[in-house]
C-alpha cells in the first residue's frame, strides 16, 4: 500500500476520475482507495460526469488520499472543464461515514457524452462491484442506449 504523503486530502471521485488509467496518465497515486457513496446526488454524464442534488438518489464512487498537487494535476487538464471543490459526507461499504472533498461542475455545458468516456466510468464501476442498480444508470448514458430509447436506430 502505497505511503500517504502528509499533504494528502481525503476525496471522493465518481466519474472517470475512478478509473485507474485515467489517474494513472494524469501522473496520480490514490491512497488508502475505498468503494464509497454520496446519498443526497444523482449523477449526471452530459458529456462529463457531474453530481445534481437529489433527496432520492446516491451516487457510488471511490474514496482515496490524494495531494493538493495531484488534484490540481487531474482538473487542469484541457478536456476536464471547470470544477469546484466541496466539503461532503461519504458512507463507506462497511457503513462508516467520512468527511471528503467532491468536485461539482458548477456550470456544466449539456451534451451527450460519448461511448468511450462512458465505458471508462462503467468499466471501473464493475471492477469495483458497484450495485447493478447503479452500472445500470451509468451505462444509460451511452449514446446507443438514448437512441433506442428515443426510438431511433
Amino acid at each position: 500500500m502505497p505511503v500517504v504523503p502528509s499533504n494528502a486530502v481525503r476525496v471522493f471521485f465518481y466519474g472517470s476520475f475512478i478509473n485507474s488509467r485515467v489517474l494513472e496518465n494524469a501522473g496520480v497515486e490514490p491512497r488508502q482507495l475505498e468503494v464509497a457513496r454520496l446519498p443526497g446526488f444523482d449523477l449526471r454524464i452530459e458529456p462529463l460526469a457531474n453530481l445534481v442534488r437529489s433527496e432520492r438518489h446516491a451516487v457510488y464512487g471511490v474514496l482515496c488520499q490524494v495531494t493538493h498537487g495531484e488534484l490540481d494535476a487531474l482538473y487542469h487538464q484541457d478536456w476536464v472543464g471547470t470544477y469546484l471543490p466541496e466539503a461532503v459526507l461519504v458512507e463507506t461499504l462497511d457503513g462508516k461515514k467520512a468527511p471528503a472533498l467532491c468536485y461539482f461542475a458548477p456550470s456544466p455545458k449539456v451534451a451527450p457524452a460519448s461511448d468511450e468516456y462512458v465505458d471508462r466510468i462503467a468499466d471501473a464501476a464493475r471492477d469495483y462491484g458497484f450495485p447493478d442498480w447503479y452500472l445500470q444508470r451509468v451505462d444509460g448514458f451511452r449514446s446507443r442506449v438514448r437512441q433506442r430509447a428515443d426510438g431511433e436506430t
